[in-house]
């Protein structure tokens, strides 16, 4: 499976593409639990540059998750820096960090996660609203232009009720994009869809990569999915245990059979 793959052409937030986005340096992050201390990230380092798309793959429980949830500010890390855009990100307080979430991160959750009782517009014009990013008169023509570039427009006044899973997500993936992030987080994105509508999504991510600038941090455990990054990091047991450039379904599965993912 090949996938046209091009440096970007524009990064948002200002980022040159290319310029480094993402710097975590030896984070470890532990948790307490009822049968004692669990370590999920153990010394884990990575970079991401401006206008990347990487997939993170590795088996349940290796850390995947808490990792983006760190990078997204959505956790703190128990020891070690990330620093996002030369934001300090493991040193805000929890206002200061609610605040640059909002503003520089855009999340999208494996099943979806959009308000029922609001129209797909009115969930897109949420983060605006929260964030206060845009003047009022400018947030529902924003939302619908974000709509139409992610090809629902026509959905805009429906409930997400109304619309199948693959339009869900992509109403996810506008509101996600509502205040011009510089970094998109996708946990399992395309694990709630069929593999067309996944594929259909993937295409899309891809060229918000390419066309737009756009930097994507996407952890998955499909290979498929993986394919349509620039570069694959394998994780086990909290750890980076290696990573792939310019990565194929086929190279992902054998490398994910050898980890037992």
């Amino acid at each position: 499976m090949l996938h046209h793959r091009s440096s970007g052409q524009r990064a948002s937030k200002g980022q040159a593409p290319g310029s480094l986005l993402i710097d975590v340096r030896q984070v470890v992050k532990s948790y307490t639990t009822p049968s004692g201390a669990f370590t999920a990230l153990k010394g884990v380092s990575l970079q991401v540059q401006a206008g990347e798309f990487v997939a993170v793959v590795g088996k349940s429980g290796s850390g995947k998750s808490t990792l983006i949830n760190l990078i997204a500010g959505i956790d703190r890390p128990s020891s070690g820096e990330i620093n996002i855009a030369h934001t300090p990100v493991h040193a805000l307080s929890q206002e200061q960090l609610a605040i640059w979430r909002g503003r520089n991160v855009g999340v999208v959750f494996q099943f979806f996660q959009l308000l029922p009782t609001l129209t797909v517009a009115e969930n897109v014009v949420l983060p605006m609203d929260f964030c206060n990013t845009y003047p009022v008169r400018e947030r529902r023509p924003r939302a619908l232009a974000l709509l139409d570039r992610v090809g629902i427009a026509e959905q805009a006044d429906k409930l997400p009720s109304a619309l199948s899973g693959g339009q869900q997500q992509r109403a996810a993936i506008a509101r996600a994009l509502a205040n011009d992030p510089s970094l998109i987080v996708a946990d399992e994105p395309t694990g709630n869809l069929d593999s067309r509508s996944g594929a259909e999504l993937l295409s899309f991510m891809r060229r918000s990569v390419d066309e737009f600038g756009q930097t994507i941090v996407m952890v998955t455990h499909d290979p498929n999915a993986a394919a349509f990054a620039d570069r694959v990091l394998f994780l086990a047991d909290g750890r980076i245990v290696d990573e792939m450039a310019e990565p194929t379904a086929e190279r992902v599965l054998d490398y994910m059979k050898k980890l037992g993912a």
